[in-house]
């Protein structure tokens, strides 16, 4: 069972199980057409209990993999009660429900943006990102207290074909550049782990089979960062060398995350690697926009 699997990994992930033999049910909010590696589409609202117990009890799932996310990253008040409802009242609801009827695993997707734990008092750098955190917590304690096979994977910053977040850094960049327009940015200077979607994948399927890892927070990510400055004369230079972006001109936003991926620990837990190139995953991810943005 995939929650979110409608969304940019959600459904990236449901095509690789179905490919993979595996009968794949997956959760929308909304109403979604067939489609074939879809075995079922179910239509739940995860901030409902009650409708997130009946889901579970019928579907009866040996493996869950819960992606469902509102992954703005704005630091603006009114996404604070959203990102409660959306990102950590779904996650303890179906931590709850599964407690109930038992799973073999459940894996939850992290985030990058969650805070430093090494600090005595973690602080959050946003609504997204608190919430996040406190997801992971919560899979930490159902585990602890009610031995649920839970698994947190860190995902760190990903990109890829099909993302539809064009409001992310670089949908926004590669549909500018594509239109002829200047992209308006920040100074450029975060250091970012950037990961593509197909190793992402590729990192969850590895986390639902590896053994003696319940409990445990892995993160999914490259090992290397590059600056968003560098990204982005990457992507000018596969699609449009003529166009100048505009650095600076955006403000920084607070409290920015410079964390790099634990990639051993993974390695070593999991047998997992990122196998994808930033420049080769860039040049994949412009492909698919090229094809995909009307002329």
């Amino acid at each position: 069972m995939v929650t979110g699997a409608a969304g940019f990994i959600g459904s990236a992930l449901c095509r690789r199980l179905a490919h993979l033999g595996v009968e794949v049910h997956g959760i929308s909010r909304t109403a979604r057409p067939a489609e074939d590696h879809i075995a079922r589409w179910w239509q739940c609202n995860l901030e409902d209990f009650e409708a997130v117990c009946g889901l579970v009890n019928e579907a009866k799932p040996d493996l869950i993999f819960h992606l469902a996310s509102n992954s703005a990253g704005s630091r603006a008040l009114e996404l604070v009660v959203p990102m409660f409802h959306s990102n950590l009242q779904t996650t303890v609801n179906l931590l709850a429900a599964a407690t109930e009827i038992g799973c073999n695993r459940i894996l939850l997707a992290g985030s990058m943006e969650e805070p430093d734990t090494n600090q005595h008092w973690p602080i959050p750098s946003s609504p997204y990102a608190a919430a996040k955190f406190a997801s992971g917590t919560y899979g930490r304690m159902f585990h602890a207290l009610y031995n649920i096979p839970v698994v947190n994977l860190r995902v760190f910053m990903v990109y890829g074909p099909g993302q539809r977040e064009t409001y992310k850094l670089i949908p926004y960049v590669t549909l500018s550049l594509l239109k002829g327009e200047v992209p308006e940015l920040s100074s450029g200077e975060r250091a970012v782990d950037w990961i593509y979607v197909d190793d992402v994948v590729d990192g969850f399927i590895a986390a639902a089979v590896a053994r003696n890892i319940e409990g445990t927070t892995l993160d999914l990510g490259s090992g290397k960062q590059v600056i968003v400055h560098h990204v982005v004369e990457m992507l000018v230079d596969i699609i449009n060398p003529a166009i100048q972006p505009a650095f600076g001109v955006v403000p920084e936003r607070a409290m920015e995350q410079t964390r790099i991926a634990k990639v051993e620990d993974s390695h070593q837990r999991l047998g997992w690697r990122a196998q994808t190139s930033l420049r080769e995953g860039l040049i994949r991810t412009t492909a698919w926009y090229r094809d995909h943005t009307p002329r």
